[in-house]
Order: structure tokens, then sequence, then C-alpha cells
């Protein structure tokens, strides 16, 4: 069988940037959309060209910069938004609408004080004003996790027919489960008149800390682009991490599902945006967390130094690490210690090191972590001892 490619769809701008505290301008958005292209990215979605004057500014000249990817500005349901997106999308080389409307039952009768049948017809409404400007038209049915099938289903074909290209299907408080997201995308897959004249696309935030598996669900059963964000910002508990979903794609080939992305970017690409937004990254988080190839447990330093795949699943290189790192803690033994005397320029006999490791737990247990200055003072130390 061959191998499917994977769009990815970068909302770091957007969504992204509706954390609190990480407003950027127009310049260090700029920066970033850059990098997005060159990362490898296929849309770029620059923002919300109606929310702010500054944002429609942000938008256009993004437009004008981006050179390889598509660039995307978000709409509502209504001709005004459209209007201020096709203006501030007008310099892309491969401009994107991405507008849409909510379909649970909670948004139709809470937020917009209406009915299913009205929602459908403002849904199709939206999408033919939009083809007006652009071909590329990315329909959303927010709280489509939420959304009954049957009903999503009715919804989708009546964006296909007035022309949608992509179908957003957003996961937007983060409720489903996985198998629960994969089955509402087969069922969409094999229920919507027309689907195979649009993408399916997966658009999940991670209040319950699902919202990478729950993308990975999607592309399993038919989706055929992920929405992310860079570091998994955005609102909320945020949204699906653009690095976990390239990483799970790129590290199980049985999926037969590829993406563009050049992956020695990711950990570059996320300090740049960490610096930029002033979120720092969590130590822990997966693949560019500062602790992702680190190893205090003398047990796994012990077999990282003789095979780092016995607890690596993937070489630090690939993601822009320099190398795995052993850090010396109580809990480290002998061979992560001699490891990093080697590492400093010291060679010590197994005699010496039983000798040095005795000192070496007096200081671990003083301190979080043992350091290379902690290290020569322990040899200077241990040598006048023995003389």
């Amino acid at each position: 069988m061959k191998s499917e490619k994977i769009e990815i769809f970068d909302t770091t701008l957007r969504d992204g940037e509706q954390v609190p505290g990480c407003k950027l301008n127009t310049e260090q958005k700029l920066i970033i959309a850059e990098k997005l292209d060159e990362l490898g990215v296929d849309v770029i979605e620059a923002g919300f060209p109606i929310s702010s004057p500054g944002d429609f500014h942000s938008v256009s000249e993004i437009s004008k910069l981006v050179k390889n990817a598509k660039v995307c500005g978000l709409t509502r349901a209504n001709q005004k938004d459209i209007d201020a997106a096709a203006e501030a999308l007008r310099f892309a080389k491969r401009p994107r609408i991405h507008t849409g409307i909510g379909t649970s039952d909670s948004h139709i009768r809470f937020k917009f004080n209406s009915n299913r049948e009205d929602i459908i017809e403002r849904a199709s409404q939206a999408v033919k004003y939009a083809k007006n400007f652009v071909e590329d038209v990315e329909f959303y049915a927010e709280d489509a996790g939420r959304t009954d099938n049957d009903y999503l289903a009715r919804v989708c074909e009546a964006a296909i027919k007035a022309g949608a290209t992509v179908l957003n299907i957003p996961d937007t408080t983060g409720y489903c489960l996985p198998e629960e997201y994969g089955n509402k995308i087969k069922y969409l897959k094999e229920n919507v008149n027309g689907i195979d004249r649009a993408i399916l696309s997966c658009h999940c935030h991670n209040d319950l800390g699902m919202a990478t598996a729950n993308s990975i669900s999607g592309v399993i059963n038919g989706a055929r682009q992920i929405e992310c964000t860079i570091n998994g910002l955005g609102e909320r508990a945020g949204n699906t991490a653009l690095e976990e979903v390239v990483m799970i794609l790129r590290q199980h080939p049985d999926l037969q599902l590829y993406t563009d992305v050049k992956s020695r970017m990711l950990n570059p690409m996320s300090f740049l945006v960490s610096e930029l937004m002033g979120m720092p990254v969590q130590p822990n988080k997966a693949i560019v967390g500062a602790n992702a190839f680190a190893h205090s447990s003398g047990i796994h330093q012990d077999g990282i130094i003789k095979n780092r795949e016995t607890y690596e699943i993937i070489d630090p290189a690939e993601v822009g690490v320099n190398a795995s790192t052993i850090v010396l803690t109580a809990r480290s033994g002998r061979s992560a210690l001699a490891y990093r005397f080697k590492h400093i320029g010291f060679e010590v006999t197994k005699n010496e090191l039983d000798f040095l490791y005795e000192e070496f737990l007096r200081v671990a247990d003083r301190k979080k972590e043992v350091d290379n200055n902690d290290l020569s003072a322990i040899i200077e130390k241990v040598t006048r001892k023995i003389g």
C-alpha cells in the first residue's frame, strides 16, 4: 500500500496566540511565519482578520512573506468577516478562507438561539460567499465533537455542495475519547455524499489530555489534515502539539502516513515560539521538553550508555537536539558517573571509581543535581585522600 500524506495545518499564530499573555506583534508573527514555512507545514493560519486592525495587518503581511505554504484567515459565517479575510489574503500565493459555525445542539440553542435547518443554510451561504474570493475554502463545524453524527453529516454535505475543499471536524472542548473521535471521522467518510471532493481535518483540543491521541485516531480513520500548534499552545489546555503528531507518524511507518515537516527543526522551532510568546515549555513535554532526552535513573543511564535505543525511541538529532543528557543525581549509578568523568576529560579505573562513587553520593544527597564543577571537586578531594 502506498503511503499517504497528512497535511499539517499550523494555527500557532491564531489559536496558539489566543492564550492569555501570548499576544505577538506583527514583526514577531512574521519571524514565526517564515520559520513555519521553512519547517514545511502545508497551511499557516495567520489570524482572524476581522478581530482587530492589528490582526488584519499581520495576516496581510504574512500573506506577502510566505512562499510555499497556504496562508489561511479565519472567519465566522458572515459576509463582513469573509470580506475582511479576502482582503487580508489578497497578496497570498495560495490563499485559504476558513469559515464556519457551531453545529452542536448546545451551540445552536444557546449561542445562536437558532435551529438545525437554519445552521445548515448559514453554513452553505458562508461557503458559497467565500468561494467568490478564493478556490480553497475550509469549513469548520464548531463543537463537532459533541454534534450528533447524522446531523454533522448533513452539514458536511451542504458545505461540500457549496464548494468547501476542506471539512474541519473540531473537538472544540476536548471532550471526545480517541475511539469516539476516530469513529466520527470514519462515519463521515462513509456517509457524506461527495466526501471524495473534500479533505477531512482534525482540530482537537486538550482539555482532557487527548488532543494528540484524537488527531492520530482521526487520520487512521481517514482524515488527511491535522490542525495543531507548536508546543501544543492554544485555548485553555491547548491544542494538538505539532511536534507530537509529526513524530508519531514518523515513528510508526506501519501507519503508512507521512508529513513534509523537517523534523530536525522541531526543537529550534519550539524554542523560538517559547521565547517570542513568553511561554516556557514544561520540562517533561514530549519531543521538545528539556527532559525529553534526559536520564537520571541509574538503570536507565546504564542502558542508554550501552545502547541508546534501550530507553529512547527517537534519535535526539532527528528533532534537532544535540545529544541525550546523563543527569547525575543520587539515583545515578557507577556507569553514569564514569561516563560523565570521561566526558569532562578524566579516565578513571574501577578501583578509583569505587572511592569516587562514595564521595559522589555524599554530594548527591545534598544537591538535586551534580554538575561538572562538583565532579572536578570530587576528583580533587578523592585524589588527595587516596594519595
